[in-house]
């Protein structure tokens, strides 16, 4: 038992991070980059793959779960799974395409009904920065739409790295806040739990 004790202790924190955006915007090529340090240009369309990878994260190693979806997913009901294991989203859109970033809407709104609530740790990302000349979507524009959402915006470059560690390593410090919160909360009840369980004790011994 002490050793099961100690090898739980040792488990890394894992955090469960999930790519979402419209077919092509480059959500494997980020992933991709991220996890290998190559750029891949022609892709398969992603079914949808998991990858797992350690890192340290501000000192402490953890590991993250990537899960890349693919831009359409055939089964509301299969999506709806991935959303709800998730712990983070990247919503991913391409600077180049402005039919990408007006779907990013869509995604937030399934990603916030699976999940029943608000603050859901999310980052708005615009891949593909190194096409600049061919750019339909201003930085304006989507800052705004970060803005109103209360969430981060970051552009990215898959091709050049540009920004991608940042984006994964982001959204891992908002899941870890996030699970951190949620850990005092839970701590929280716990004690309140117990000072109502000695107050009823009491009054049953007196």
């Amino acid at each position: 038992l002490p050793e099961a004790m100690a090898a739980n202790r040792n488990a890394l924190a894992l955090h469960k991070v999930i790519m979402v955006g419209s077919g092509g915007v480059g959500k494997s090529a980020l992933t991709l980059q991220f996890m290998y340090d190559e750029f891949v240009e022609d892709y398969e369309p992603t079914k949808a793959d998991s990858y797992r990878k350690k890192v340290v994260l501000d000192g402490e190693e953890v590991q993250i779960d990537i899960l890349d979806t693919a831009g359409q997913e055939d089964y509301a009901a299969i999506r709806d799974n991935y959303f709800r294991s998730g712990e983070g989203f990247l919503c991913v859109f391409s600077i180049t395409e402005s039919e990408s970033f007006a779907a990013t809407a869509d995604f937030r709104e399934q990603i916030l009904r699976v999940k029943e609530e608000e603050n859901v740790p999310f980052l708005l990302v615009g891949n593909k920065s190194d096409l600049e000349d061919r750019r339909q979507v201003g930085v304006e524009e989507a800052k705004a739409r970060a803005d109103q959402w209360a969430v981060s915006y970051v552009e990215t470059s898959a091709k050049t790295r540009a920004n991608v560690d940042k984006v994964f390593f982001d959204l891992m410090r908002e899941i870890r806040a996030r699970k951190m919160e949620e850990g005092k909360e839970k701590n929280g009840k716990k004690k309140r739990k117990s000072l109502a369980k000695r107050i009823r004790e009491r009054c049953c011994i007196l």
